[in-house]
């Protein structure tokens, strides 16, 4: 395993599913798909190094997720999933053009689930700034929200708090009133979370603002339709009674990894491997052993600087 890209030939199942975020925010949609897809092996990519992504330029994002997308097929990785909205906006379409017999699926705000249950006065949209430029989400409220207001939030420095494990904290709920407050004072009565990592936070959401507030994710969606991919694809079956292989790599600490990962997902365990950046935006990993399920965890998030993921 030293110096090489392959994670472990000996206990590999191919074929698998890929997924990548920055940090920890895809943990939500990959424990959406593992609901969903119970047999299913899936690789996951933290990006931590260069974690946050909302501040990066989108020519940058774009080099990270091909270099990251080679990663996940030299595992074995049948299907890539995006399970970051930033990296969707800014470089899903690239993806799509650069690996053209690649299934992809990626992360689109849910705006059109929030305007279409009913006609909400106000839609607040809770994202980072890219995907607030992106054309994904101008294109989805374009086509669905006509009848209604939308208002979008950028909330920076919420992503860097998820990844530290600090999901209660005084300063995050400080953070996060901050944030929601501009759109409780305009009426806001639907919140659509565009952001994998901000899922983590519903509950401090409801606390602060309200039972009332309905909110709407696509993590389930993205889960239902990437079952529909796979049912495409040769090689995938059921699986019923095959226990599923989940290996996670960080392009940081592991350790500081698999304590905010066991904090946020439990129910995801899985040997946590480093891998580092190499000259032409290889991604690689690390020399040493990966670490057990439940190792200890160290201090650092791997996330730290300031802006969004």
């Amino acid at each position: 395993m030293k110096g090489a890209s392959n994670l472990s030939i000996e206990n590999r199942v191919p074929p698998s599913i890929g997924l990548f975020d920055s940090g920890v925010g895809g943990l939500s949609v990959m424990r959406a798909v593992a609901q969903l897809l119970p047999a299913a092996n899936i690789v996951y990519v933290a990006d931590s190094a260069h974690c946050p992504y909302g501040r990066r330029s989108p020519a940058e994002i774009r080099e990270f997720s091909v270099g990251i997308t080679r990663f996940l097929l030299e595992q074995g990785a049948a299907l890539i999933v995006v399970a970051c909205n930033t990296a969707s906006a800014a470089a899903l379409a690239h993806l799509r053009e650069t690996f053209p017999r690649v299934p992809f699926v990626g992360m689109v705000p849910a705006v059109k689930p929030a305007v279409s249950a009913r006609s909400p006065h106000v839609v607040g949209v809770l994202a980072t700034p890219v995907t607030v430029r992106g054309a994904l989400l101008s294109d989805v409220v374009q086509r669905f929200a006509t009848n209604s207001r939308v208002i979008t939030q950028v909330c920076a420095g919420l992503v860097e708090q998820i990844e530290a494990g600090r999901i209660t904290t005084p300063d995050t709920r400080d953070l996060l009133l901050h944030c929601l407050d501009p759109m409780l004072k305009e009426g806001l009565d639907t919140l659509v979370l565009g952001c994998t990592h901000y899922p983590f936070v519903i509950p401090l959401i409801r606390e602060l603002a309200g039972p009332d507030l309905r909110i709407v994710t696509a993590e389930e969606a993205v889960a239902q339709q990437t079952r529909r991919v796979l049912s495409s694809l040769e090689g995938f079956g059921e699986g019923e009674g095959v226990p599923p292989a989940y290996r996670f790599v960080t392009t940081a600490h592991a350790t500081s990894f698999a304590r905010v990962r066991d904090a946020l997902v439990p129910a995801l365990r899985g040997a946590v491997w480093e891998a580092r950046w190499r000259a032409g935006g290889q991604l690689t990993v690390a020399a040493g052993e990966a670490l057990p399920p439940g190792h200890p965890a160290g201090r650092s998030s791997g996330c730290a600087s300031t802006g969004e993921a």
